[in-house]
């Protein structure tokens, strides 16, 4: 049965087809990660990363803690597009210590005041995409992405040459972060 147009989107409903969506991903999801006790994973990148040991300019991380850290997203959607992540490889929020949860909430308010500091945008966006099929890059390690947004930023490069312009580079976003940055 079909709903009316809803804002030029119409609706079907197929309430039959949920068994069969059920069977194709039951069981582990796919591309997913699991946590695993030791905290970390060699085949992680954001864990290589964090424990790599290199200085903070060059692997973009704007700031950290032992419990929480932000890096620039390598694949921005927008300048001072961040990455806010526990320490810690977990795949799922629910995996999150109770400190874990409340430091990381924490660390996603700081980066929107660092982004509203630096960059002055009309809004931010902050979300999270949790396993291969909502969209996760890196399903394997729980971030959350933090990015500034301005009326009428997509233009036609990102919709028809499938192309984003980034006006400034990956280590000005970085600097600029830092320096706004609110916790010392």
């Amino acid at each position: 049965m079909a709903d009316p147009e809803v804002g030029g989107l119409g609706r079907l409903w197929a309430g039959w087809r949920m068994p069969y969506v059920s069977s194709v991903t039951e069981g582990p999801a796919r591309g997913s990660d699991v946590a695993n006790s030791s905290g970390d994973d060699p085949d992680c990148v954001f864990c290589r990363i964090l424990q790599s040991g290199l200085p903070d300019e060059e692997t973009l991380c704007v700031w950290r803690n032992d419990i929480a850290a932000v890096i620039c997203n390598a694949y921005p959607y927008a300048s001072g597009h961040v990455l806010a992540m526990p320490i810690r490889h977990i795949a799922v929020p629910e995996e999150l210590s109770e400190e874990e949860g409340t430091e990381l909430w924490r660390v996603m308010v700081d980066c929107v005041v660092a982004i509203r500091r630096a960059y002055k945008p009309e809004g931010v966006n902050v979300g999270a995409n949790l396993g291969v099929a909502a969209g996760a890059g890196i399903p394997g390690h729980l971030h959350f992405h933090v990015l500034p947004r301005w009326v009428g930023d997509t233009n036609f490069m990102t919709t028809v040459a499938e192309t984003r312009v980034l006006p400034e580079a990956l280590s000005v976003t970085w600097a600029r972060l830092r320096e706004a940055w609110p916790r010392r």
